[in-house]
């Protein structure tokens, strides 16, 4: 199982760390090189909507051959299920803590993004698009080095028939994608346009490289330390509505200021709004869909954040070039329509 581990953990950091190097400055890239903010809005709205068609095809394609490592080429929610196949008990074996795996990611996400800044500050924004495809190209060979199955899976499974339309009867699925929908999606402005703000607010390339190394630094802390626990104790219905309510809070203040001590305290509900949210739904998914769906149900999970980040992600260009920071005031909605819907979900849970 040591090995095991080890294995996913080598993938997570390779792959989540060229998503660290790019993340915070290709937006700035970008604009460097005279995209307005509605040409932004419509560049990373358009390659939300490619991994919007290919997530879902990948996964189901993932399911129905039961070669998910064959269709890898890096997807995280492919990862994800074979993380979470992997880390269930064996016979005379605990097992390990998918969060140690996913905070192991976010943990090479900051080493990524401060690297980013070092590297952005020496040569310029162009060199982090050589950074990230290096890494990525690695990932997609670590991919085929971890378990293919879980330890109560035989090679000749397959997925049930119903597919996705099986999985979207699931009334407990729908209830979570779609909180995981309104507060996941929350981040699309955040993504694009806060550096951009701080940026033009003066702050320092290498300020804002703290800063967004922060947020995912409490990633870290979550899903290692706090996450766990926090989920065995509120269960994942209330770790939902928390999140949530971090998310409305985390907007609210960042629409109000670009004030560096005002951001370096905000920052960190990061931990909340995103990796104690998907640590509750991963605790879910589980309990509730049949594996041979493992793969399906991780892509779908992952298409309404991605959905809602798409169009989003396209909208905020133009609400931004008209609102400017009050724009975040329009996450902060969607959050708080998030909290009713996750204190009334009754979907069960994995004790794993």
């Amino acid at each position: 199982m040591h090995t095991v581990l080890l294995r996913f953990v080598a993938l997570y950091a390779l792959m989540y760390g060229a998503f660290g190097v790019s993340s915070p400055f290709l937006p700035a890239f970008f604009e460097g090189r005279g995209l307005t903010p509605e040409q932004l809005g419509a560049l990373f709205g358009a390659g939300t909507a490619i991994r919007l068609i290919s997530g879902p095809a990948c996964g189901r394609l993932a399911d129905r051959t039961q070669a998910l490592r064959g269709a890898l080429a890096p997807i995280t929610t492919l990862a994800d299920a074979l993380a979470l196949r992997a880390s269930a008990p064996r016979t005379g074996d605990a097992g390990f803590e998918y969060g140690w795996v996913r905070g192991t990611g976010s943990g090479a996400f900051i080493l990524g993004t401060l690297l980013s800044g070092q590297v952005v500050g020496a040569w310029g924004l162009g060199s982090i698009l050589v950074l990230h495809a290096t890494q990525l190209t690695i990932t997609a060979g670590l991919a085929l080095l971890v378990p293919a199955r879980g330890p109560t899976e035989t090679t000749g499974a397959r997925a049930p028939t119903q597919g996705l339309l099986g999985l979207l009867r699931l009334a407990d699925f729908r209830r979570v994608m779609l909180v995981a929908t309104l507060v996941l999606g929350s981040h699309a402005m955040h993504d694009i346009f806060a550096v951009i703000r701080w940026r033009a607010a003066g702050v320092s390339p290498s300020t804002i490289s703290v800063l967004w190394s922060e947020s995912v630094a409490a990633e870290v802390v979550v899903f290692f330390f706090v996450g766990p626990p926090l989920v065995r104790w509120l269960g994942a219905r209330g770790v939902m509505a928390l999140a949530a309510a971090a998310g409305l809070l985390r907007w609210a203040i960042v629409a109000s200021t670009t004030a560096v001590t005002a951001l370096i305290l905000v920052q960190p509900l990061h931990g909340i709004t995103f990796a104690a949210l998907h640590l509750a739904c991963m605790r879910v998914i589980p309990a509730i869909v049949p594996p041979g769906l493992a793969a399906t149900a991780q892509a779908m999970y992952a298409f309404g954040p991605a959905a809602a980040t798409a169009l989003l992600t396209l909208a905020s260009g133009y609400v931004y070039a008209r609102l400017g920071g009050q724009a975040f005031l329009v996450m902060a909605l969607l959050c708080a329509a998030a909290v009713p819907l996750a204190l009334t979900s009754r979907a069960r849970e994995s004790g794993s």
